[in-house]
């Protein structure tokens, strides 16, 4: 998969413009095409997206959330939801913002077990039968999702869908994984958003954009020949 895979490019909403500058202007994206970051997935990038930024600005963290808020509102409904759950361990400041602008109860999902039981793996009270949303705070090709989503189910919750921050927006998979587990991924903004809003406020120079592009363009090409590990011998990224 090439990223050119029927994946929107950009939301066009004024909510992920908005959150894809407030990124930018804190720092939470960094472009670097000369030495590329080489995520422990062995993939290359010119672009690094840090959304855990976003707890230590206030204002911007307010901002977000009000977006993100509205967005789910629209998306799914917010009386469509009674438990918001966070994936350890960056979902869980999220959806305890989400949670509390929505006036929800809040539980957090373990990567592993700890202990035995039903709820080995949940933080907090969930009912069986409940409608829960998961919160993260970035996907990219969306294993660790299910993951969360299995334990979820597994203690009996209704689980159709997950809502982001961010998406990468160029890994099919990301969509086409969860979809199979009949769940919905809904994303405030994308590298998409990040690339158009990166070059209309001037965060980025000309070698960076170009670069940036030619990376969302076709990943795994732009990948391979700059340093990271062919596709077809490393495991996928798993967020």
């Amino acid at each position: 998969m090439n990223g050119k895979a029927n994946l929107d490019r950009t939301s066009g909403t004024p909510e992920a413009r908005d959150t894809a500058r407030l990124l930018l202007e804190i720092e939470a994206i960094h472009c670097r095409p000369d030495n590329p970051y080489i995520f422990t997935s062995g993939r290359a990038s010119p672009v690094y997206i840090d959304c855990r930024k976003i707890i230590s600005f206030p204002e911007a963290r307010a901002k977000i959330m009000a977006h993100a808020h509205k967005m789910i509102e629209k998306s799914i409904g917010w009386s469509k939801i009674d438990v918001v759950a966070g994936g350890e361990t960056a979902g869980i400041p999220f959806a305890a913002f989400l949670a509390a602008l929505a006036k929800k109860p809040m539980i957090y999902v373990r990567k592993q077990p700890k202990g035995f039981g039903r709820m080995a793996q949940i933080e907090g009270e969930l009912k069986p039968g409940k409608r829960v949303l998961l919160v993260e705070d970035l996907a990219t090709d969306g294993g660790s999702k299910l993951v969360f989503i299995e334990a979820l189910r597994k203690a009996e919750a209704k689980v159709s869908d997950c809502f982001v921050i961010f998406h990468y927006g160029i890994f099919p998979q990301s969509i086409e994984m969860l979809s199979s587990t009949g769940v919905k991924l809904h994303a405030l903004a994308t590298w998409w958003d990040a690339l158009e809003a990166a070059e209309k406020h001037k965060y980025f120079d000309e070698k960076g954009l170009t670069e940036t592009r030619a990376f969302l363009e076709a990943p795994e090409q732009w990948s391979a020949s700059h340093g990271g590990r062919p596709p077809s011998s490393r495991p996928t990224l798993g967020r």
